[in-house]
C-alpha cells in the first residue's frame, strides 16, 4: 500500500507499538496478542489488527505475533533498521537538555551535531559533541547528507532558521519552538509544545 494512502493517525500509533514491543521483549516474552498489546496501550485489538492490516499479516491465528518478528517490521515500515544522523539547533536550557538525553540511540537516532549562533557557546562541549557555529551549518548538513533535524530555538527564529535547514536538504523536522513553520508538502513537521498539553489538561480539571 502507498505511504500517502495510510492516514497519519496509524504511522503515529506504531511508534507506540514498537516502543511496546520492546520493552516486552526486555522482559522475556516471545509472543504477544492484539489484545495484550490493547491493554498496555489502552487502545481496542480490532483497532491494532486493522492499523497492522494496512502492512500485511503478521500474526498467526492461536499464537499471535511474534515480537521479535514484529518488531523488526515495524522498524522495516518506520525506516528505522539503521540509524539516523539528527541536527540540533539551539542549545539553550532545552537544546542542551535534548543533546544529553540518552533514550534517542536505542531507538534509531543519533544528535549528530548541534548548532548555535552564541559565539560564547561555539566550540563547548556537550557530551562528545562540539558545539558548532550557526553560519557554517548549511554546508556542513549538506557534507554530512543529514536529512533530520529537531529546533530549539525562540519562536522568533523558527522560521528563517527553518528556510536554511530546507536549503541544506533537511526533509523532516521536530519542532519545539512554539509557533507553526512554514515547509513544502515534501517535508514533515511534528511539533513538541508542552504548554499545549498542559493547556489542554486544565480543562479537565475543577477549579
Amino acid at each position: 500500500m502507498p505511504p500517502s494512502s495510510i492516514p497519519e493517525i496509524v504511522i503515529g500509533r506504531l511508534p507506540l507499538y514498537l516502543r511496546t514491543l520492546s520493552r516486552m521483549a526486555a522482559a522475556g516474552k516471545e509472543y504477544t496478542s492484539s489484545h495484550e498489546l490493547g491493554q498496555y496501550l489502552g487502545i481496542s485489538s480490532a483497532q491494532i489488527r486493522k492499523d497492522l492490516s494496512h502492512f500485511g499479516e503478521f500474526g498467526k491465528q492461536g499464537t499471535g505475533y511474534n515480537i521479535a518478528y514484529l518488531s523488526g517490521q515495524l522498524k522495516r515500515i518506520l525506516k528505522l533498521e539503521s540509524v539516523w544522523d539528527v541536527a540540533l539547533i539551539g542549545v539553550g536550557d532545552l537544546g542542551r537538555a535534548i543533546a544529553h538525553y540518552q533514550g534517542f540511540i536505542d531507538r534509531g537516532f543519533r544528535v549528530a551535531a548541534v548548532y548555535d549562533t552564541d559565539p560564547d557557546k561555539i566550540g563547548m562541549k556537550i557530551g562528545d559533541l562540539a558545539i558548532e557555529d550557526f553560519s557554517k551549518m548549511e554546508t556542513d548538513i549538506q557534507k554530512r547528507n543529514i536529512r533530520v533535524a529537531m529546533l530549539a530555538v525562540p519562536f522568533s527564529e523558527a522560521q528563517n532558521v527553518t528556510d536554511i535547514l530546507l536549503k541544506a536538504g533537511i526533509k523532516a523536522i521536530l519542532s519545539y519552538a512554539p509557533i507553526s513553520i512554514k515547509v513544502p508538502s515534501d517535508v514533515h513537521v511534528e511539533y513538541i509544545d508542552p504548554v499545549l498539553h498542559l493547556q489542554k489538561m486544565t480543562f479537565f480539571l475543577d477549579k
